[in-house]
């Protein structure tokens, strides 16, 4: 029985290999409808304001932490 069970799943296998090269290369599915320019620039701007924040953060609590070290230092 062991092997009735292996035959089946070599002869499932050759089937997919079929299967598979019966498909076109190119699939309609990968086909993709047109992409306004708009929106992507709406969302590349989205992305760059938050990074630009992100930043800005940062750079403030480095400038803001010199400062400190530097008043710190002159007492």
């Amino acid at each position: 029985m062991a092997t009735k069970g292996y035959i089946e799943d070599k002869d499932m296998e050759a089937v997919n290999v079929i299967e598979n090269s019966e498909k076109p290369l190119i699939s309609s599915k990968n086909k993709s409808s047109r992409v306004d320019i708009n929106i992507l620039k709406s969302k590349l701007e989205k992305q760059q304001s938050k990074e630009f924040k992100k930043n800005f953060m940062i750079f403030s609590l480095c400038i803001f932490l010199l400062g400190a070290i530097g008043l710190y230092l002159s007492l």
